[in-house]
């Protein structure tokens, strides 16, 4: 999905609205659709303004979410756990099966980081 056009177009566009013009004719203004222009004025007579609403699901709301105290335990019980194996104790314990990477991004949501080993370059005496 495209991004939203901009709220100082859409403030352009609700001004002339509240001076009389037809939606079309305000679309016609500022060179955006006709569809665009019928949708905007539709949604400034009903809510008062043409904010673009929000985009994507809704945050929080995912298959782990009520699992986050169990997954955060066993990190804190064993740092050096893997992600296959916080699944498998996920599916074991609750019976709820994700993907690993799902796993990975709620854990980086709650502030846990993978630490790489130190990267060094290579010497100057070293042969290559």
């Amino acid at each position: 999905m495209s991004a939203p056009l901009p709220n100082a177009l859409r403030a352009r566009f609700q001004e002339y609205i509240e001076e009389g013009l037809s939606g079309r004719a305000a679309a016609l203004r500022l060179k955006v659709s006709a569809a665009t222009g019928a949708r905007w004025a539709r949604q400034v007579r009903t809510k008062g303004h043409a904010e673009p609403a929000p985009q994507g699901p809704p945050r929080g709301r995912g298959k782990l979410a009520a699992h986050q105290a169990f997954l955060k335990e066993l990190v804190a019980q064993d740092p050096d756990i893997t992600l296959f194996e916080l699944r498998d104790a996920l599916a074991a314990a609750a019976g709820v099966r994700v993907h690993h990477s799902s796993i990975a991004n709620l854990l980086s949501r709650l502030g846990f980081t993978y630490k790489k080993s130190r990267w060094s370059p290579p010497s100057a005496v070293a042969p290559r």
